[in-house]
């Protein structure tokens, strides 16, 4: 049986930061298993990735994630992009926060899978300019990672090799590498 929509919902784009941290903490919660209400938050939630406030961004993109679980119309396979979006937020701690929620999605199906993999990928090999890049391709093997453990689908693990192969920065291979180490 599924929990209601949590009564501080509204809390989360709040300017006081303790009553938007209490609301973000019982939403994660309340979506760590598949609800019934997905879709009478999912255009307020869409619509709040592009917020002015970071904080906002971050949460947004965090419980779509969570609530990947709880998309029978599939409806995240079409606004992916604007999800994915987040990984390249002006603010890094927001794409990070966005990245490291992302195998979520993942794990909601194959085509899901299919979508996040082929994004993470494409993600890794565009972001080599960038200032944060390593930290980046640390999140998106990790996030392989992650989607590895839950579905045990082991085109995913091949990929996630492959792009590790490609870094050309030994210290860096070597620390993304240390992420498939045997668990």
């Amino acid at each position: 049986m599924s929990r209601p929509i949590p009564a501080n919902f509204r809390d989360l784009w709040s300017s006081d930061r303790t009553l938007q941290n209490q609301a973000f903490h019982d939403v994660l919660e309340a979506t760590s298993w598949p609800v019934d209400w997905a879709y009478a938050v999912w255009d307020e939630l869409l619509a709040n990735l592009t917020h002015s406030d970071n904080h906002n961004r971050a949460i947004a993109a965090q419980v779509l994630c969570n609530l990947a679980k709880s998309d029978p119309d599939r409806r995240l396979l079409s606004d992916f992009p604007r999800l994915f979006a987040v990984t390249r937020d002006g603010r890094f701690v927001t794409a990070r926060h966005c990245l490291q929620a992302l195998w979520k999605v993942g794990v909601a199906g194959a085509e899901h899978q299919m979508i996040l993999v082929d994004a993470l990928v494409g993600r890794f090999a565009e972001c080599s300019t960038e200032k944060n890049c390593t930290l980046i391709r640390y999140d998106i093997i990790q996030c392989l990672r992650n989607v590895y453990d839950a579905n045990r689908d082991e085109s995913v693990r091949v990929r996630a090799l492959v792009l590790i192969d490609a870094e050309a920065d030994l210290k860096y291979r070597k620390k993304y590498a240390g992420l498939w180490k045997v668990k």
